[in-house]
């Protein structure tokens, strides 16, 4: 038995090359990320804080207690540790990873309390109990308690999962981007 031959048309293109169209889109999404990267507007993929997009605002003044803000941590052995842990996204700053955003609860020379839970100046803040161990049940390090130093701040969110300064320490108030508003976010 012979199988008869079938003729096909041959396949038609419709628009523009698919390389061309590829490089189009790479091109367009990289001009929005970097309008947004200047334009000081970030994207937040993490439970800390609202997931969407955020401006940075800012700061002409020392930071407060109270601030929300956008900072990058510093290059240090607990955030080389936390990267590879994976408990930070990569990003821009200094160490590879991306600017956090959390809320300043102590400056310098307030006294912090890190045991069950945060306390600055004998008083607790809400939603600050520390872990133990991390999802992954490894050991959390956290921060044993003192004297915010010059220059420094002491930042918490109250995301129970939230990799703050209740296990990393205050860090310096000059890795302080500006504050952090909301522009479009969504709190699951």
């Amino acid at each position: 038995m012979t199988v008869p031959l079938i003729e096909t048309a041959p396949m038609r293109r419709s628009g523009k090359p698919l390389p061309l169209v590829l490089a189009t889109i790479t091109a367009a999404l990289l001009g929005a990320i970097s309008v947004a990267w200047f334009g000081e507007y970030r994207v937040n993929l993490t439970p800390s804080e609202p997931l969407g997009l955020w401006r940075v605002v800012r700061l002409d003044r020392p930071a407060a207690v109270g601030d929300l803000v956008f900072i990058c941590p510093p290059p240090t052995a607990a955030m080389r540790e936390a990267r590879i842990r994976g408990y930070l996204r990569p990003g821009l700053c200094a160490g590879g990873v991306a600017p956090l955003i959390k809320t300043v609860v102590a400056v310098a020379g307030q006294r912090v309390e890190v045991r069950a839970s945060i306390n600055v100046d004998g008083r607790p803040v809400p939603s600050s109990s520390v872990a133990q161990r991390d999802g992954r049940g490894r050991p959390m390090v956290r921060f044993p308690s003192g004297i915010v130093a010059a220059d420094n701040v002491f930042l918490h969110s109250p995301f129970s999962g939230s990799y703050d300064s209740r296990y990393f320490g205050p860090v310096p108030a000059a890795g302080i981007l500006g504050l952090a508003r909301e522009v479009l976010t969504y709190a699951p």
